[in-house]
């Protein structure tokens, strides 16, 4: 009985081991792959055809949280400087009383951005769904994502194996915390399992071609 009782628990202490080693390559190997292609200067930032923006909270008075503002902030930016034609909002459109991506379409038309030069994924769930989608229904190929630092290598690294020219540009304003971070350690597993398995996105749909 003893005998068994420590051979499980080596077993457990493997198992541990393993996913730790697991999760630490994981994150290497993504911010290690996306690095090349992040930038903190917008005069550094490789033209493409599109800025994504992609969801964050949205307050309880229905505007767009600080880091949300942040990244689209970034990607007006962008537009003005002609480093992008067109602009991508992706986010969750869960409930009514959720929508990521009507607050940021009424953000970006009171600071004189076209509306035929915007495009809304309510489909946008993770990172991932937002990449696919890009990819297959808005037929997007090259792209500068408008986001956080803790999130552009996740980012990154995703559109690029999925087929996306992409590039990062960074969005950080002092609205970020350390559980972003954090949280970004387990996200970036998650994010490498749907790529192994090439999992489909909740909803895809007809194409609407940016472009």
């Amino acid at each position: 009985m003893k005998l068994k009782l420590k051979r499980f628990f080596v077993f457990l202490i493997w198992c541990f081991g393993f996913f730790i080693v697991f999760v630490l390559l994981t994150n290497l190997i993504v911010f290690f792959r996306a690095k090349p292609y992040i930038y903190k200067s917008l005069n550094d930032v490789s033209a493409a055809q599109v800025v994504l923006i992609p969801g964050a909270a949205i307050l309880k008075n229905g505007e767009p949280s600080s880091i949300f503002k942040d990244r689209v902030n970034i990607a007006i930016e962008l537009y003005q400087t002609k480093k992008v034609s067109k602009i991508l909002v992706s986010g969750g459109d869960s409930a009514i009383s959720h929508n990521e991506v009507n607050p940021v379409y009424n953000y970006l038309l009171k600071n004189n951005i076209p509306k035929e030069d915007i495009f809304l994924d309510h489909a946008g769930f993770d990172t991932y769904s937002t990449m696919y989608r890009a990819r297959d229904i808005f037929k997007v190929s090259s792209v500068v994502v408008s986001t956080q630092s803790f999130h552009l290598p996740r980012a990154i690294f995703v559109a690029r194996m999925l087929g996306i020219e992409a590039y990062g540009i960074s969005a950080d304003n002092g609205n970020i915390l350390l559980k972003n971070y954090v949280r970004e350690i387990f996200a970036n597993e998650k994010a490498v399992f749907n790529l192994i398995f090439q999992i489909k996105p909740k909803f895809l749909g007809e194409a609407i071609p940016i472009i």
